[in-house]
Parts: C-alpha cells; sequence; structure tokens
C-alpha cells in the first residue's frame, strides 16, 4: 500500500495505514486473550485441556453428569466394591456402578474427557459424584493423569491386612478362570518357586502399600487421600463411613440402622428400603489352604513395609 507525495494526500494515506495496523494489533491482542492454550500449545487435544468438570447450566432442579468430586482408587480386593455400596446409601452421593477403568487404559484415556464425563451417574447439584476404579491405585501412570485432571480431587483408598487381601486376589481370579473354562493353578505354585516367594507373582505386590502410596503422594498431598481400614469396614461398617463422610463433607446420614448382621454369611449386609441386600456371590469366598511355613514368609515380607506405610500415613492397623 503506497503513498503518493503530496500534502493533503499523503497524510490521509498515512493515517488510513496506522488505523489498519492498530485494528490488526487490537484483533491479535483479542484473540490471544481468548486463545492462551492454542497459542502456548498448538498440540493441545480433548485429553490434555482442561477439562469441563460440570454442566455449565446446571440448577438444583434438574441433574446432568460431571467429571468426580472423589475417586475411590483401591486396593483391589480390600472392600473396593462394598465402600461404594456403602457410599451409595448416602443421598449426597451418586455413584457410577461399574468400574470406569478411564485413567489405567490407554483406549479409554485416548478418548478424553467427553467420554470419562459420559461414564458417570446423573446427579443433581446437592450431591458429590464418586466413581471406583480398584486398579488406579498400582498403575504408575494414574495419579499424574488424575492431578492433571483436578489437583484437589477427593481421594479414597482402602486397605486390608497384606496376606488376607492377597489370598482374595487370588481366589477371585481362581474362580474368574473356572467361569471362562480356563486352566487354574493352585496357591502353592503361583506363591513358591524354588522354596522362596515367587516375587514375580503380581499379586504378591499389590500388597505392598507403602511402595504405591510413594508414587500418589508425589501428586497429592496426605491429606487429599483418607484410608479406610477394609478390615474395620468389615466389622464395624458405619464406624469407618463416619470417618468417610467427614472426609467428603458429606451431612452424618449413614450409622448403623443401614446394616444387618447376616449370620449366614458372616458379615453386614446394607439395609435398602427395609430390605436386605447383601454383596454378590461373588465376594467372601473361602481362601485356599497355604501352609503356616508360607504364610510365615508372607507375613515375613509384609512386615517391614507395613511398618513404613504406618509411619508414612501416621496410622497404625491391627496387621499381625
Amino acid at each position: 500500500m503506497g503513498c503518493r507525495n503530496g500534502g493533503v494526500t499523503k497524510l490521509k494515506c498515512l493515517m488510513v495505514m496506522a488505523i489498519f495496523v492498530a485494528a490488526f494489533l487490537f484483533g491479535l491482542l483479542i484473540f490471544t486473550i481468548q486463545s492462551p492454550s492454542l497459542l502456548l500449545n498448538p498440540m493441545a487435544d480433548k485429553r490434555s485441556s482442561s477439562p469441563q468438570t460440570s454442566s455449565p447450566h446446571k440448577n438444583r432442579t434438574t441433574s446432568y453428569q460431571q467429571l468426580p468430586d472423589a475417586i475411590i482408587i483401591g486396593v483391589a480386593k480390600a472392600g473396593t466394591y462394598a465402600l461404594l455400596q456403602m457410599l451409595s446409601l448416602h443421598s449426597g452421593v451418586a455413584a457410577a456402578q461399574r468400574e470406569v477403568h478411564f485413567f489405567d487404559w490407554e483406549e479409554n484415556y485416548e478418548m478424553g474427557y467427553p467420554w470419562y464425563v459420559s461414564q458417570m451417574p446423573q446427579a443433581f447439584h446437592s450431591q458429590l459424584t464418586v466413581e471406583k476404579t480398584a486398579r488406579y491405585f498400582v498403575s504408575t501412570q494414574v495419579p499424574e493423569r488424575i492431578h492433571q485432571m483436578n489437583p484437589d480431587i477427593k481421594l479414597l483408598l482402602i486397605v486390608r491386612e497384606p496376606t488376607e487381601r492377597l489370598l482374595s486376589e487370588y481366589t477371585h481370579f481362581f474362580y474368574k478362570d473356572i467361569m471362562n473354562h480356563k486352566p487354574t493353578k493352585p496357591i502353592m505354585d503361583l506363591l513358591v518357586k524354588d522354596g522362596q516367594l515367587n516375587l514375580e507373582y503380581y499379586p504378591l505386590n499389590h500388597s505392598l502399600y507403602y511402595f504405591h502410596i510413594q508414587n500418589w503422594l508425589k501428586f497429592f498431598p496426605l491429606d487429599s487421600i483418607h484410608i479406610v481400614d477394609g478390615d474395620e469396614l468389615t466389622r464395624n461398617p458405619w464406624q469407618e463411613m463416619k470417618e468417610v463422610e467427614r472426609f467428603l463433607e458429606l451431612k452424618p446420614q449413614i450409622n448403623a440402622s443401614f446394616f444387618v448382621f447376616n449370620k449366614q454369611k458372616g458379615f453386614y449386609c446394607l439395609k435398602k428400603r427395609q430390605k436386605e441386600v447383601c454383596l454378590n456371590e461373588r465376594k467372601g469366598r473361602a481362601h485356599p489352604f497355604v501352609e503356616p511355613a508360607v504364610l510365615q514368609k508372607l507375613h515375613q515380607y509384609y512386615h517391614e513395609p507395613n511398618k513404613r506405610f504406618f509411619q508414612l500415613v501416621g496410622r497404625t492397623f491391627n496387621w499381625n
């Protein structure tokens, strides 16, 4: 765009050019303010961008789906399902009834937050959304991914006497293999190799709570993780649930009247609409026999990690 020589014409030309440049710079400034993530990270996608945590048009009378306010992260076979069902008794909780496996399964994580939200239950404005995937605790990439989604999320971790938890995991997969018509192996063949504990048997290391929780504490402070005593949850469920309610900042609601002891099963069942509702038949199965010498090896294997776990979380559990 040229300006011819000569008085008024040249002056007008320069004024037009100045206005054009100013308009361009102003437009660029507005674009930068509105789209900082695009300029800073042109490769940002639906997974790594800041998630929409709730419906922008939510109100107190309609339900909607949102990212979870709290996640039960594990430990598998320590009582995660029972904890979820007990939480569901509270009117202030909307719980996803199946494991989503968003953060630990790559094919799900690649679908992004919109897919994750679509797996959540409908919740009212006054309710917390809770999901449970028991394998999150032992998956190394999960803590960072959850932190990227929401660094202030509340996490629930339920633990159990390590050897009992290990035997429950074996029992779970033993019956699962039978149902799927797959060959099974005796527990002793999996636990022992060349006269020593078989450290390659991965369920053995799922009970090393001290090892796994250190990965979580790289991203979350300890006060963001509430630890539930799975053994105590079986014996006195309403007492443990009081602490869970307090952690989640829920109005106290779950008490002894929500439970009924089933003598045949040997544990508490839930009372819903005046009916007794027990966990499904896969829960509470008898564990296989393990030779006393091998049990002793297991207790010795877990002894020192247990002590370190107690020191780290500032709480002692009644594990022999």
